[in-house]
């Protein structure tokens, strides 16, 4: 009798455990598979599904969701365009036509909005269950400027909202590689990191949000250089010149080494033509530059505009 209970334990425990395989098995599953064929590749959703049904709740799981739906909305096509750059990338073939007319192509994706809809409540789940997951909202942040691409307003008004639930909440963020939770100065670089990328985007509504965020983060951290300088360029760009050396200026006041200020100052003193302005950025640089080779220049212009 003994023995035939034996027998019956080594068939029973392999199904209890295959039954049993836990979270951190299932992630690393998925994580092999997904290297071998992509977020949405072949096999990736039926494990997602095995998944599902044994961890309904499980962030990670909800969060791989999100990637397989959000990757299959997308198909990548070209386009040809006469510009030189779209949505900030170069082109994949730059063509010029017998006229001297740019006929650049480029690569572009058209969403599926079932699908992009699905990612986005898989992400909203994970953000639900982890709220404290600073990484995830910004991967919905990424996918959304990717959907939106030209006309960002999903997107800034999401990250006019994390701005609020930072400063208004004081959370103690976490992110996927930190041991610590995320300090003011990361979050501040976080979201500098989507201005700059709002900008980059190079359309004029994206441009306009880059202006509005950059104008609402200093709502809450007045006189940041970083946000300070964002405004600065973005008038330099629209060749409101004044506007634009107001803001270096601020800058400059608090932080006289600001190399971003320093830098587009001159660039804004020569469009200007104006010397008795680029004289005043030269002697920033060249006290401050980074370089050796950069005070050295500014310095030998200054010398030699001094001999005028």
């Amino acid at each position: 009798m003994k023995k035939f209970f034996t027998i019956i334990a080594a068939l029973v425990l392999p199904l209890m455990a295959l039954a049993q395989e836990s979270q951190e098995e299932f992630l690393r599953r998925y994580n092999n598979l997904v290297g071998r064929v992509g977020a949405s590749g072949v096999g990736v959703e039926t494990l997602l599904n095995k998944w599902e049904a044994a961890y309904p709740e499980d962030p990670q799981q909800l969060l791989a969701r999100f990637s397989f739906c959000f990757d299959r909305s997308r198909e990548s096509h070209v386009i040809q365009l006469d510009r030189d750059r779209y949505l900030g990338r170069e082109p994949l073939i730059p063509y010029t036509d017998s006229l001297g007319n740019r006929k650049n192509f480029f690569e572009d994706f058209v969403y599926d909005d079932d699908l992009y809809a699905q990612a986005n409540l898989a992400i909203d789940r994970a953000i639900a269950l982890r709220p404290s997951r600073l990484d995830y909202r910004l991967v919905k942040i990424d996918a959304m400027m990717a959907y939106e691409k030209e006309q960002p307003e999903m997107t800034l008004q999401n990250l006019k909202s994390l701005a609020d639930k930072n400063f208004k909440e004081h959370p103690a963020w976490q992110y996927e590689g930190l041991e610590d939770t995320v300090t003011d100065e990361q979050f501040l670089a976080f979201m500098q990191d989507y201005a700059v990328a709002l900008f980059r985007i190079g359309s004029d509504a994206s441009q306009e949000a880059f202006r509005a965020f950059s104008e609402y983060m200093l709502k809450y951290c007045k006189d940041d250089p970083l946000f300070t300088d964002n405004l600065g360029s973005y008038y330099l760009v629209k060749k409101d010149y004044k506007k634009a050396a107001k803001y270096f200026d601020q800058v400059l006041k608090k932080h006289p080494s600001d190399m971003t200020a320093i830098q587009n100052g001159i660039i804004l003193a020569r469009a200007k033509k104006d010397l008795k302005l680029e004289k005043k950025y030269l002697a920033h640089m060249a006290r401050y530059g980074e370089k050796e080779t950069d005070r050295q220049s500014a310095q030998m212009r200054l010398d030699a505009m001094g001999k005028r």
